[in-house]
């Protein structure tokens, strides 16, 4: 039997002719895939070797590298681990030598007489230039003079006229005191001082830092130019007391606090006083005496001492911090009419 001949339609041609044109796309994707995953493995692949790379380096580096080391490792490799122990220990030394009194550079019983015994006391007079007349007066009177004032140091007791320089340094005003120091031999001369009405607060500084540093002395006493003193007297009183640390004695006062520009005592520091405007209690600037710690005291902080319009409420100032013991000595009172007084207002 013959096989009859078979006809392929044309909608058997184009159902098996579909799996062929939808393959090729499906290729094409397929390569861009393959090429995607080796571009994004190459990528990888170089990342880690560049890290690895970065890692080794660092590893490198930080091998050689010196180690930080802190204040406790340094400590260790210099053998003084207590090292930080020893010096908060010093400090507390220098502290305590310098509430004791210690001053730099200063010899033992500097200044002290040919005895070798300590002084009694330095007595400081103020004066200024155009005050020649008035010091001559006081050598006259109260004040020995020359080989007197000599056998007063081997006393124990020395007095000096206390003076700063001339704002123009080497003029006529210096020269002069200098001329008259050559021949009198009684001046302490302040050359870190300028001396002028305004500066007087800054001259109790100079004084007693000063003088502790060149004299050796039980106390320290600054006197007016206008006072005249009962010497023997003032001698025998801190005689009695010799001796007495922190001692700030003298005619102690308060009062009102200027605070009008313009007027006698005015203070620019009015404010620090108070509603009340008052003074605190501190001693008359006629005449006050310092045992030796406090003036060294002085002499040490100077530089951060607060100072206000006069000398005697700066200085009583500085006091107020201090355990200082108040005398209040109505002998000192300079301007009063008691009969036993050391001093009266020349």
């Amino acid at each position: 039997m013959d096989t009859l001949p078979t006809t392929t339609t044309k909608s058997d041609r184009r159902w098996r002719s579909k799996p062929l044109q939808s393959s090729k796309p499906s290729l094409v994707m397929a390569f861009f895939s393959c090429l995607a995953w080796l571009y994004v493995a190459g990528r990888l692949w170089q990342d880690a070797e560049n890290r690895m790379l970065l890692s080794n380096l660092l590893k490198l580096n930080s091998a050689q590298r010196p180690r930080v080391l802190t204040v406790e490792d340094k400590l260790a490799v210099l053998g003084c681990k207590d090292l930080e122990r020893r010096i908060v220990e010093a400090e507390m030394e220098l502290t305590l030598a310098k509430s004791q009194g210690y001053l730099k550079n200063q010899l033992p019983h500097s200044g002290s007489s040919s005895s070798g015994k300590k002084l009694l006391a330095v007595i400081g007079v103020y004066t200024g230039f155009g005050s020649r007349l008035k010091r001559n007066v006081f050598r006259g009177s109260w004040m020995p003079r020359g080989d007197a004032l000599k056998k007063l140091e081997e006393r124990g007791v020395v007095i000096r006229f206390v003076i700063g320089r001339s704002a123009n340094r080497g003029d006529s005003l210096d020269r002069n005191i200098d001329e008259e120091n050559s021949s009198t031999k009684d001046f302490l001369i302040l050359d870190g001082h300028e001396e002028a009405q305004e500066e007087i607060p800054k001259k109790a500084k100079f004084f007693f830092s000063t003088a502790v540093q060149k004299w050796d002395a039980e106390f320290y006493v600054k006197v007016d130019d206008n006072i005249n003193l009962d010497l023997e007297g003032l001698i025998g009183l801190l005689e009695r007391r010799r001796g007495q640390d922190s001692a700030y004695v003298g005619c102690m006062k308060s009062g009102d606090v200027i605070t009008e520009e313009g007027k006698q005592w005015y203070e620019p520091d009015w404010w620090k006083f108070g509603d009340e405007k008052s003074y605190f209690r501190h001693a008359s600037g006629s005449l006050f005496i310092l045992s030796k710690n406090l003036a060294q005291y002085i002499n040490i902080n100077s530089a951060s001492l607060k100072m206000y319009a006069h000398d005697d409420t700066s200085v009583g100032s500085w006091m107020m911090g201090l355990q200082a013991t108040y005398i209040d000595d109505n002998r000192l009172c300079c301007s009063s009419i008691k009969q036993d007084k050391v001093c009266s207002v020349a």
